[in-house]
């Protein structure tokens, strides 16, 4: 059933989706995910994107080849990256003749009342403005999602905050597989679910991707989203266009419905 009514929806891509193997930007993808979200805005449904990647395009600016252990060189490299990060997601929309906005806070910032309330404030003034907010974690001054969850719960965090239509996380794999697919070529894709069990969240533990949340933190955001009443789909960022197909009710990669 084809459902394209104007939506708010946030969307989250991952390290994974920005970068090649080899940790440098992946232009081409980057162009094709601004280009289906130009055309969702034009569309007339109200766009946030939770943008990863700052680390991994610094250390690509910075010639490293090899992810540092390091915190405060994670740090620094998110420094670096943040802003040639901003300057591609700002050409790319200016293509298409629409402003972005940069927006970088806190896990703790979100937990004060009075702060959230001012980034809620902030959030419907942009969307009125009609520019695309795009959100990252402030990695220079918190570490959690920089060490553990690649921006997935603080995506769900958001897509509470401004009571989304719908959390879209795009990630390397397919979707929620019942086994790792690396290993076992017999793994289901999971299209449904209807609640986060002991056995979904067992069947995340053996996926990975090359960001820092591997699908635990994804099933973490999907808890914090779906108990919010958003629904989430956790999909493959090879091909952004399959945004389309979700939105026209297809269903694509893994869906998770929220608690009535």
């Amino acid at each position: 059933m084809t459902d394209m009514r104007r939506k708010r929806l946030v969307v989250k891509v991952g390290t994974s989706t920005l970068t090649h193997a080899t940790g440098k930007t992946n232009i081409a993808r980057m162009e094709k995910l601004v280009r289906v979200l130009a055309d969702l805005h034009n569309m007339g449904h109200e766009v946030l994107l939770v943008s990863s990647g700052a680390v991994g395009v610094g250390l690509g600016k910075l010639g490293v080849k090899e992810r540092p252990s390091a915190t405060k060189e994670l740090q620094a490299a998110a420094a670096i990256g943040q802003g040639e990060l901003m300057f591609l997601y700002d050409k790319f929309f200016s293509e298409f003749g629409i402003n972005v906005a940069q927006l970088l806070f806190t896990t703790e910032e979100m937990e004060d009342a009075q702060s959230r309330e001012h980034l809620l404030d902030t959030f419907r003034q942009l969307l009125a403005f009609e520019a695309i907010p795009i959100v990252n974690e402030n990695d220079s001054v918190s570490v959690d999602e920089l060490l553990n969850g690649d921006n997935d719960c603080l995506s769900a965090t958001v897509a509470a905050l401004v009571e989304a239509d719908m959390l879209l996380m795009l990630t390397d794999t397919d979707g929620l597989y019942d086994a790792n697919p690396k290993e076992n070529p017999n793994a289901k894709l999971i299209e449904t679910v209807t609640a986060i069990t002991e056995e979904i969240e067992h069947a995340a533990g053996g996926a990975g991707s090359r960001g820092t949340g591997g699908f635990m933190t994804k099933i973490r955001a999907a808890k914090i989203a779906t108990a919010a009443g958003v629904p989430v789909v956790i999909m493959n960022g090879n091909d952004p266009a399959a945004m389309y197909r979700v939105l026209e009710g297809e269903r694509v990669g893994t869906m998770f419905l929220p608690k009535e």
